[in-house]
C-alpha cells in the first residue's frame, strides 16, 4: 500500500481508504462484467468510520447511516448496470438517497475480491480443509510493465522525485522500487533539434543514469508524461517491456487437496460443521471417495466445466443448479452447494480484520466494524 495520509497530518480520506483495498483486491482482476469501485461518494471526503458487509442491501446502509458511517465497504456492488433513472419509492433510490444526504461513501470490491490471492476463495477453500491450492477458472495475467527511461546523472534525484509522485513501482506491499546503473550515453542531435547539451551534427557523449520500474498497464502513458514534464531532454529516452506473470494464484475458484481421503458424505458433514451451517444440498454417490476438491465462491455454475475437467472429485460451490447436480451425477461425482450467502458471508470479518492492520501499519486510527445484522435469505420449511 502506498503513500497513505498519516492520522497524524490530515484525516484519511476515501481515496486513501481505497488504495488500501487496492492492495486487498486489486480492481484490474475484476471481471469485464462486474462493476467494482467506487459506487457513491467522494474521493476527497474524510472517513473516520468505516463499515464492512457482504450487499449494501437498504437495512444495511439504513443502519450504517444511522451510526454515522462515513464509508461502507461491501463484496456485492450497488450498481451492477446503467441507471435509467432513479425512484426514490424503489430500494436503490432510498440507497442512493440516505447515501447522499448523510454523505456516506460506498465502496465495493466483488470479483476483484473473489480472484485475489489469499481473498474469498482462499478463505473458503482454507475453512473447509483444502490444501496446494491453484485456481480452477481462468488465471489472471499480470498486466505490469517494466519502464525503463535514462537522465543525465545530475538531474537522477529530481527526475526520480517525479516518478515517485506517480504509483510507479509498486511491488506487493512494497512502493517506490526502483533500480539504478550508471552508464555513458552517445547521441547526436539533428539540424531541428535544440539539444540539452552537444552540438548539432555532433557525436555527444554524456554520463547518464539507466532507471528501471514497474509500471500498471493503464498506468504507462501517464506516468511517462509526468516525467517528461521534468526530465531535462528535449526527447526523453525510454523502453517498455510486457512483464510474464508467473503468479498463478489469481482467478476465479481453487482447486486442491484434502489432508486424508473421505467420503463424499462425511465431507459434506465436515463443511457444515466447520461453516456452521443448518442445511446444505449434496449430489452424487454418498460413499464417493473424495481427495481433490474444487471450490468457488458465491455462484459457481459458470465454472462446472473446468471443475468436470479439473480431476476434482467434488465442487464446492453456490447457486448450482438442476442440470449441474445431474451432469456430475452421471460422471460419478460430486457437487455439495452451501449456498451464496454461506459461501461468501465469511468475508465480512476477514477483510474488516485485514483492513484494521492495513489501516493501522500506516499509522491512521479509524474505526473500522463489521455489520453482525445480515442473514441467509432463504428459509427451509
Amino acid at each position: 500500500m502506498t503513500k497513505i495520509n498519516s492520522v497524524n497530518d490530515v484525516k484519511a480520506t476515501v481515496a486513501d481508504i481505497i488504495k488500501a483495498m487496492e492492495s486487498v483486491a486489486p480492481s484490474r482482476l475484476a471481471e469485464e462484467w462486474d462493476n467494482v469501485g467506487l459506487q457513491i461518494g467522494n474521493r476527497n471526503q474524510p472517513v473516520e468510520n468505516i463499515r464492512v458487509a457482504l450487499d449494501p442491501t437498504p437495512d444495511v446502509v439504513d443502519a450504517a447511516s444511522k451510526d454515522g458511517v462515513d464509508l461502507l465497504i461491501t463484496h456485492h456492488p450497488l450498481i451492477f448496470r446503467p441507471l435509467k433513472f432513479i425512484d426514490l419509492d424503489t430500494p436503490m433510490g432510498f440507497i442512493i438517497q440516505t447515501a447522499l444526504q448523510c454523505r456516506m461513501a460506498i465502496y465495493s470490491a466483488h470479483t476483484n475480491l473473489d480472484s485475489a490471492m489469499d481473498g474469498l476463495n482462499d478463505i473458503l477453500a482454507f475453512r473447509i480443509g483444502i490444501r496446494d491450492l491453484k485456481v480452477l477458472g481462468n488465471t489472471k495475467e499480470n498486466e505490469n510493465y517494466k519502464l525503463v527511461f535514462y537522465v543525465p546523472s545530475a538531474y537522477q534525484q529530481s527526475v526520480m522525485h517525479s516518478l515517485f509522485e506517480t504509483n510507479a513501482g509498486e511491488v506487493g506491499n512494497y512502493s517506490c522500487c526502483s533500480f539504478r546503473n550508471k552508464g555513458e550515453g552517445t547521441y547526436k542531435p539533428g539540424p531541428l533539434s535544440k539539444p540539452f547539451s552537444g552540438k548539432i551534427d555532433e557525436i555527444s557523449q554524456t554520463d547518464e543514469v539507466r532507471i528501471e520500474t514497474v509500471v500498471r498497464k493503464n498506468d504507462v502513458t501517464n506516468i511517462i508524461e509526468h516525467i517528461k514534464k521534468n526530465h531535462p531532454y528535449e526527447t526523453m529516452a525510454y523502453d517498455i517491456y510486457p512483464l510474464l506473470s508467473y503468479d498463478v494464484k489469481q482467478g476465479l475458484g481453487r482447486i486442491g487437496e484434502l489432508d486424508d481421503s473421505m467420503d463424499l458424505r462425511s465431507f459434506a458433514l465436515s463443511i457444515k460443521t466447520k461453516l456452521g451451517l443448518n442445511h446444505l444440498k449434496v449430489a452424487g454417490n454418498p460413499d464417493l471417495m473424495i481427495k481433490t476438491v474444487a471450490v468457488c465462491s458465491g455462484s459457481g455454475s459458470s465454472l462446472i466445466n473446468q471443475f468436470i475437467e479439473s480431476g476434482a472429485q467434488v465442487y464446492v460451490s453456490g447457486d448450482l443448479g438442476y442440470h449441474d447436480a445431474k451432469t456430475a451425477e452421471a460422471l460419478n461425482l460430486g457437487i455439495i452447494d452451501i449456498g451464496h450467502f454461506a459461501s461468501e458471508h465469511l468475508i465480512v470479518d476477514v477483510l474488516t480484520q485485514r483492513l484494521k492492520q492495513i489501516l493501522s501499519g500506516a499509522g491512521i486510527d479509524i474505526k473500522i466494524e463489521a455489520h453482525k445484522l445480515e442473514h441467509e435469505p432463504f428459509m427451509i420449511l
